[in-house]
């Protein structure tokens, strides 16, 4: 519903109190007392209270006179007119009904040289289709993609033999994975990086958009497209996003209420996280993320104890997380396939990992910051599984 206007808000009086008091609006799942992030949405408590007084006191309209004017909204792209677009070149026709398999379209960049880019902002052409969506700059030579054809949708899976994944292991570093240029999905902030950092663009890379389409019961086509702001100045640190994930299949047994997996990452060199998005699908319960530091001391980085699907959120730190040589980053997920679950499409059912909502995914999603020269291996390495509840579970799901 439309909340511009006291006309339109009065009515829902109501709903607004119990939505403030409840704190289920506005949407923030961030566990209070473990970090300070620049994005935080609650409300003080003095705002809370005063959305329940109103609401108790009949909703009354106040003085015009002290309104504050009209909130402006941005029409078009909100990063600003971007210096290069990229649109998909056919529009995509969605089936009236049933499960849309993702969908892959790659385009050529054109880049002659090496492109360093501070904005990113991805504008799906038919927001009742897409679910979500990431779009990616692929290297010429990578082998993930690398036999699958240009500027047609294609189903990545039939286009190379899939990767192998080790239990355990990460595998971001040793097969040239694409480099993130945004995970968008709806009410996301586009990417903004400050000046001096940037995402690079490797000369001759492919754009590829990775679609996650629904069904709405009608003929819908959809045309998305992204828009890139570059780097006007000097670029100090190349920002890109880490997908930290365990390697093992998920396997999750009806009725369990707790199933965990956890991955590591060893830091090979200093760096910022820049940012930290948590990501499971209807299972998802909780996911943490940990550091620990060469003198042993593990620091919380990013509680999520109530995970909600519906709200895909990223987490910004407020001040820079530096972390040293030898640190440890640790990404915890936790899975609840019982009928406690609200969002739980059958508890009776065994749920593996997949792409589809009703399976499962892991991936704890780090924005880090680190010295443009640098690639992913100078940065990370894979690191073992300590925690003995996931290593436990990790060997007995079979």
């Amino acid at each position: 519903m439309p909340l511009l206007t006291y006309e339109e808000a009065r009515p829902w009086a109501k709903a607004l109190r119990e939505a403030v008091a409840l704190r289920r609006m506005p949407p923030w799942h961030a566990d209070p007392g473990v970090g300070e992030f620049s994005n935080d949405r609650r409300l003080r408590e003095s705002e809370i209270n005063a959305i329940i007084s109103w609401a108790d006191n009949g909703a009354p309209a106040g003085d015009p006179s002290d309104a504050p004017p009209p909130r402006e909204f941005v029409e078009g792209w909100t990063i600003g007119e971007p210096d290069l677009v990229f649109e998909m070149p056919l529009e995509f026709k969605a089936p009236l009904s049933g499960k849309v398999p993702y969908q892959y379209i790659m385009i050529p960049s054109g880049f002659t040289e090496d492109r360093w880019v501070q904005a990113v902002e991805v504008r799906p052409g038919n927001r009742s289709l897409v679910h979500h969506a990431v779009v990616y700059a692929r290297e010429a030579d990578a082998e993930w993609g690398g036999k699958a054809p240009k500027s047609e949708f294609f189903e990545l899976w039939k286009t190379q033999t899939p990767l192998k994944r080790v239990p355990g292991k990460t595998m971001f570093s040793s097969t040239k994975e694409p480099e993130h240029l945004q995970v968008f999905v709806p009410g996301a902030d586009p990417v903004r990086l400050a000046d001096g950092q940037a995402r690079l663009i490797k000369a001759g890379s492919d754009i590829v958009f990775e679609i996650h389409y629904v069904t709405t019961g009608k003929p819908e086509t959809d045309r998305t497209q992204v828009g890139l702001v570059f780097a006007k100045g000097p670029v100090r640190e190349r920002v890109r996003t880490v997908r930290i994930n365990n390697g093992s299949p998920i396997k999750i047994p009806p009725g369990e209420p707790a199933y965990t997996l956890e991955s590591r990452v060893a830091v090979e060199h200093p760096i910022r996280i820049v940012a930290l998005q948590p990501h499971m699908h209807f299972r998802g319960k909780s996911m943490f993320f940990d550091a620990i530091l060469p003198s042993g001391e593990r620091e919380a980085l990013l509680n999520v104890s109530k995970y909600n699907f519906h709200w895909q959120m990223t987490y910004y730190p407020r001040d820079p997380l530096v972390l040293p040589e030898g640190a440890v980053v640790i990404c915890k997920a936790v899975y609840d396939n019982s009928a406690n679950n609200p969002d739980n499409p059958d508890p009776t059912a065994w749920v593996k990992g997949g792409l589809q909502s009703e399976e499962e995914m892991m991936a704890g999603f780090v924005e880090v910051g680190s010295p443009p020269e640098l690639g992913l291996v100078d940065v990370f390495r894979d690191a073992p599984v300590q925690d003995p509840q996931a290593a436990a579970v990790a060997a007995n799901r079979d």
